[in-house]
């Protein structure tokens, strides 16, 4: 046991000063054998997660985007088509005085002029007076007019 014993005497303090730290939890490596253990971080790694994550967020962000942007264009081409009908309805010819929230039917004659009813075209018996059906609509409140039904 005699030949395992450490002279603290015979010790070189300066170079042991050198190998050993006031602070240890600030080196970048475990000091002891129970530390935990200490990898480098791989950063290009670390930037292709994070730059995988963004372009996938923003990917999210723009479908989103877009299908906000396709409800817009499909309510657009709605209301361009209700004011298509609307100015066709105004220049037909109509021989009532159409009521508000009341269901109407636009017809075309053989001779290109339109003309509104009050008859579906699954009401007109073998004599039908029109040559194509063009809608079905509503009277609204604000003199506009909904579209049901196109041909």
């Amino acid at each position: 046991m005699e030949k395992n014993r450490i002279d603290v005497d015979r010790l070189d303090l300066e170079k042991m000063k050198e190998k050993t730290t006031e602070n240890p939890g600030t080196l970048p490596f475990a000091h002891h054998s129970g530390s935990a253990l200490i990898k480098p971080e791989d950063k290009g790694k670390i930037t292709g997660r994070a730059v995988a994550a963004m372009h996938s967020q923003t990917d999210m962000q723009m479908s989103q985007i877009y299908q906000q942007m396709q409800l817009l264009a499909d309510q657009a081409k709605k209301i361009q088509a209700r004011v298509e009908i609307s100015e066709r309805i105004y220049q037909a010819s109509i021989s009532f005085e159409p009521l508000i929230n009341h269901t109407y039917f636009l017809y075309q004659k053989e001779d290109g002029t339109d003309f509104m009813s009050m008859i579906s075209p699954e009401e007109w018996g073998r004599k039908k007076n029109f040559s194509d059906f063009i809608a079905e609509v509503k009277l609204l409140a604000d003199h506009t007019w909904e579209i049901l039904r196109e041909s």
